[in-house]
């Protein structure tokens, strides 16, 4: 299995977020650029595994969250502003 380490990158380089374990200095790795907003969780306060409870807690949602109906909602802030 091929260890995942998260990371943002940042003045020309990858800052990991974690040291991953058995991985030898020098190897090779391959980076592929996320799109979209990173969302740090520490920044919300809350750590991976709350992250993990919350989203398996939410997961009864996800289906409407994703419906096309709900894109109504993507700028709710600006919508609600023009009222």
């Amino acid at each position: 299995m091929l260890p995942t380490v998260q990371g943002i990158y940042r003045g020309g380089k990858i800052e990991l977020q974690e040291t991953p374990a058995n991985v030898a200095d020098e190897t090779r790795v391959i980076v592929t650029f996320l799109a979209g907003q990173v969302i740090l969780l520490e920044s919300h306060g809350i750590n991976e595994v709350q992250a993990a409870e919350l989203r398996t807690r939410l997961a009864a949602f996800a289906e409407d969250w994703e419906s096309s109906e709900m894109s109504a909602y993507d700028n709710y802030d600006a919508a609600k502003a023009k009222l």
